[in-house]
């Protein structure tokens, strides 16, 4: 049985409706969507997400378009499902969210007063508590990132005025805990360090790293995969001009590699 395909529209309503249309089509008649659980659809979700935002690093407005449609169509899904086990639906799911967004936006739909954005970050955690939240940290995902969760952490106590003063104590810290690191696991001395201690020290000083970017008003997270994407095409460079002159990396001496590195910088 063939299915007319709904039409594009032109208002976010409608074309809102024009996904929900095809969902319950796809979910009806296809066997791959007709399988699907919330479970089953998580991991595709997080490989979503993960392509959204490489799109979004490489400001590549096309491939945002897509990947912001492949997201939707999750959400959409999983609300589809919930339906389905009666659990909820996809206008409960937006009601909430405009609900729970008017409820943290006082100095919007109400009376209250802020002067910045450190005011409105405090008010919204203050409310999160009201709201029946047991930590300021209970919203931060147990799954996330350590890099992230780390970021998320220092942001979420800075809410409460759990922070420094200044961005000059944030690097003292810093060349604290380097100097710390430094002198306790000298690498010359590496074969005899202790591992479980030299990592939670290491994890000090990145956590303190991630601190000072954040006072820069630098994402961490943003900043270290744009240093890998420039690595990967550096290192793409050594390996095509090697490729062209018949040699292979193993081949090759550092020098020979560095010379290309460098090749590929001024690129």
């Amino acid at each position: 049985m063939a299915y007319i395909a709904p039409e594009p529209q032109h208002t976010p309503g409608k074309a809102f409706e024009r996904l929900l249309n095809v969902l319950d089509t796809l979910r009806i008649a296809c066997p791959w969507d007709r399988k699907q659980t919330m479970e089953s659809l998580r991991h595709l979700t997080i490989e979503e997400m993960y392509e959204l935002t490489d799109a979004i690093l490489e400001k590549d407005h096309t491939e945002i378009k897509k990947e912001l449609g492949d997201v939707m169509m999750h959400l959409v899904f999983y609300a589809k499902i919930a339906a389905e086990q009666k659990q909820f639906d996809v206008v409960d799911v937006l009601n909430n969210v405009c609900e729970k967004l008017i409820a943290r936006h006082p100095h919007i739909y109400s009376d209250t007063e802020v002067a910045n954005e450190d005011d409105v970050k405090r008010n919204w955690e203050a409310i999160k508590l009201a709201e029946g939240n047991k930590s300021v940290l209970s919203g931060v995902p147990k799954g996330l990132p350590a890099l992230v969760k780390a970021y998320r952490i220092q942001d979420k106590v800075r809410g409460v005025g759990f922070d420094w003063e200044d961005k000059s104590q944030v690097w003292l810290k810093v060349e604290e805990e380097l100097a710390e690191f430094k002198d306790e696991f000298d690498i010359e001395n590496a074969d005899n360090v202790d591992l479980d201690k030299a990592e939670q020290e290491f994890g000090d000083l990145l956590f303190s790293l991630i601190n000072y970017a954040r006072h820069l008003k630098i994402n961490p997270e943003n900043a270290l995969e744009r240093t890998n994407k420039k690595f990967i095409k550096r290192f793409n460079h050594i390996e095509t001009r090697a490729s062209e002159n018949g040699q292979t990396l193993q081949e090759m001496t550092l020098d020979e590699m560095d010379a290309y590195w460098n090749e590929a910088k001024k690129l």
